[in-house]
Parts: structure tokens; C-alpha cells; sequence
């Protein structure tokens, strides 16, 4: 009897990891609103940087993106639950629109696709694997997702080959440097702090040093 009963909380642990505590939904809005205050930041900058390189090459402003993609990264390592990357990189998006931009709603838009493109990789790795090449490989995913809408609701289809090759790569590889290794050390920085101490990030890196 008492097997069976382990047998049965063994099998509902890993659903009870999953499942979003109050802390989780409170620390996930925390860093959707500090994040969007820092998208908003990055407006101004981000764009100028954008259209300097694309005039260098066009498609190579994708270099830019990176800065508007942190915040799905940041959510999934933090909160580690199924749903976190989305929630916080959609929630950073409607934060940086409330604000105001220039963009206006078509911010919430590149949030969606680029939290979602971002859940999509932590999903892939069962919500198991949080290391750098998974950060990095995430933030290169919330490139793609821009890069996705832009084509196919932003009229870059009609862009050239060339242009939208070009794009691609510069978005991804600028997702998984400033998204994914920037995410990823920030999260580092975090943990050390101790702010983090209630959550599995907080605790390995507490267990590191």
C-alpha cells in the first residue's frame, strides 16, 4: 500500500513542478514590467542601430532585434514553468506599447510571436534544460518568430531573397547573443544577488559557490 502511494506522489511531482506557484505569477509580472520599461529604453537606440546597418546592408538591421527579445529568455530561466517565456515577453511587449512608441500595437504582435517562438524551445527540452546553448538557441527562435511575422503580415515578402536571408540570420544570431548569453548572465547576476533564492536558478547558482 505504502509502494503504491509513493508510486502516485512520484508521478505527480513533476506535475507539481510545473505548476505556477504565486511567487512564480508574481515574480514573472516583476519581470515583464521591468523588462518592457527596458524595451521602451531601447526604442530609441534599437532603432537608430537598426537603420544604420541596414543602410550598410540592407536586411542587416536584424542585428537590432536581439535587444527586444531578453525578456522571453529571462522569464523561461527564471520561472522554469511551462508558459513563462510567453507570459513575460508578451507582457514586456504590451508594457514597451503602454508606454508609448512608435510601433503603437504591432508591438503586442512581434511580443506574441517572438514569446512564442522562445516557449517553443524550453517546450522542446521538456522544461528540463536551462544552460547557455539552450538560452542562446531560444533567443535565435525569438529572432526567427520576428523575422516570421515581419514576413508574412509586414510586407517583407515582398522584399527580395536576399534582403530576407540576410535578416534572418542577423535577427537570429543577434537573439542568441543579446537575448541568450546576455539573458543568461543576467539571470547569473540575479541569482548571486540571492533575489532569486526561492527559485531552482537561484538555488543552483547558491549551490555553485
Amino acid at each position: 500500500m505504502h509502494a503504491t502511494i509513493d508510486s502516485v506522489r512520484d508521478a505527480a511531482a513533476p506535475v507539481r513542478r510545473r505548476r505556477w506557484r504565486p511567487v512564480d505569477i508574481i515574480v514573472a509580472a516583476v519581470l515583464g514590467i521591468a523588462l518592457g520599461v527596458v524595451y521602451w529604453l531601447w526604442d530609441t537606440p534599437g532603432a537608430a542601430w537598426f537603420g544604420a546597418a541596414d543602410a550598410v546592408t540592407p536586411g542587416l538591421g536584424g542585428v537590432a532585434n536581439g535587444g527586444w527579445l531578453i525578456a522571453g529568455v529571462v522569464g523561461a530561466l527564471v520561472i522554469r514553468k511551462p508558459g513563462a517565456a510567453l507570459f513575460v515577453e508578451l507582457l514586456a511587449a504590451v508594457v514597451e506599447m503602454a508606454i508609448g512608441n512608435q510601433w503603437g500595437i504591432t508591438t503586442v504582435y512581434s511580443g506574441l510571436a517572438q514569446g512564442a517562438m522562445i516557449e517553443l524551445v524550453f517546450a522542446l527540452f521538456l522544461y528540463r534544460r536551462f544552460n547557455l546553448g539552450v538560452a542562446m538557441l531560444a533567443g535565435a527562435a525569438g529572432g526567427f518568430g520576428e523575422w516570421a511575422l515581419e514576413l508574412a503580415v509586414f510586407g517583407n515578402a515582398q522584399k527580395s531573397i536576399a534582403f530576407n536571408t540576410i535578416y534572418l540570420v542577423s535577427s537570429a544570431v543577434s537573439g542568441a547573443i543579446l537575448a541568450g548569453v546576455v539573458g543568461w548572465l543576467l539571470v547569473k547576476a540575479l541569482a548571486a544577488t540571492g533575489v532569486l533564492d526561492r527559485f531552482a536558478a537561484g538555488r543552483r547558482e547558491k549551490a555553485r559557490v
